[in-house]
């Protein structure tokens, strides 16, 4: 299995969505099982009889620039209304580390990390989207914080010459082995379930891509493995999460469904999968490197990577189940943008996302989100 040329793909892919990330703030873009509830709270106050509730999470990424733009937020509930989607994944802590509502946390009080918030009223638009019985997710963005790893260097991820680190794009990242880190994140993810999410989903919870002990210094007081720490780390924060009425996810690299090692980047499904209650592999076809399961030019082959990945990940769901473990639930995320940098490349379209659906649907697997960081959705 080509890793390296996926991570390849996986950090252009950053890039592009950086870009489509920025041109949303300044406009150019505009960006069969039911899921059960935790709690009192979500099942009677927050999602009520959810449009969710009763059947598949069909949902769809919206940033925090979006979400709090009422012309905006307003075409993606209709959308919702206008379709079987209905859940959202909205923005609680972004890729640069910004909250996307003022928090009453102490210690992103201490950070300023709220002082640019973008949703000017976040327990109000979680109210609406209830009303409307749309199952709610709050994206937190854990170790790829850049934000935090400049105003608290120390808590950086460190190169050998005790310098901080920086990705290719000139981003420093949080260490993932430190655990001021986990509280930090744990606190955040805590409070956006307590304001109403139904959901608390876990992104970049990972190490970055291509880091070897020749490169950097962590955190690892405990000589844990990466995936030990990051399994750990979920293992801590799906508690808080759960008393506060809210089921925990996360995302994972593609790859994860079928990787014979963590890529060095932490993820292992099986570690992660017994600690979450849905696990959403990103299974976008761009990502994937010529030749995976076979297939030349991924991009052009949507139904055949979804297949294919979606096997690995049920026969993995299938051996924790075998050895006594509860495996998370499988709700991948998948391609709803077209990868202009990868050649060559299809226009995903109405019928590109169609094909993406029919080969969860052929292994049995319903749930899915959409993901585009322009928020644009080729679904009706």
């Amino acid at each position: 299995m080509n890793t390296t040329g996926a991570a390849r793909r996986w950090i252009r892919y950053g890039t592009a969505a950086l870009l489509c990330s920025v041109l949303a703030l300044t406009g150019i873009l505009t960006p069969d099982r039911p899921p059960t509830y935790v709690g009192t709270k979500a099942a009677s106050l927050k999602a009520g009889n959810a449009k969710g509730a009763a059947q598949s999470v069909r949902g769809i990424y919206v940033s925090g620039w979006v979400a709090g733009n009422h012309a905006k937020m307003n075409q993606l509930r209709q959308l919702l209304r206008d379709t079987d989607l209905n859940a959202v994944v909205i923005d609680v802590k972004n890729d640069f580390g910004r909250l996307t509502y003022r928090s009453g946390a102490a210690d992103v009080k201490r950070s300023g990390a709220d002082q640019t918030p973008t949703i000017p009223n976040i327990k109000q638009l979680l109210h609406k989207l209830h009303q409307e019985h749309v199952y709610t997710i709050g994206r937190v963005v854990v170790f790829k914080d850049p934000y935090l790893a400049k105003k608290q260097p120390q808590l950086a991820i460190r190169r050998q010459d005790g310098g901080v680190w920086l990705d290719g794009h000139g981003r420093p990242w949080v260490d993932p082995y430190r655990q001021e880190v986990w509280k930090y994140n744990i606190n955040i993810a805590a409070e956006a379930a307590k304001l109403g999410f139904d959901e608390i989903q876990f992104d970049y919870v990972r190490f970055p891509e291509g880091i070897t002990s020749k490169h950097v210094k962590l955190a690892n007081a405990n000589g844990w493995t990466r995936a030990e720490a990051i399994r750990q780390f979920l293992h801590q924060a799906k508690s808080p999460v759960h008393r506060n009425g809210a089921k925990v996810s996360a995302d994972v690299f593609g790859l994860v469904t079928s990787a014979s090692d963590d890529m060095g980047i932490g993820q292992r499904w099986r570690s992660i999968g017994q600690e979450v209650d849905y696990i959403s592999p990103m299974i976008y076809p761009s990502h994937y490197g010529n030749g995976i399961y076979g297939v030349r030019d991924p991009d052009m082959h949507p139904y055949a990577i979804v297949s294919h990945a979606m096997a690995d990940a049920k026969k993995r769901n299938q051996a924790m189940a075998a050895s006594g473990l509860k495996p998370a639930k499988l709700r991948p995320w998948l391609q709803s943008f077209t990868a202009t940098w990868v050649h060559p490349h299809m226009v995903y379209d109405k019928q590109a996302v169609k094909e993406q659906i029919k080969a969860l649907h052929d292994q049995g697997v319903n749930d899915f989100l959409l993901w585009s960081a322009a928020c644009k959705y080729n679904y009706r």
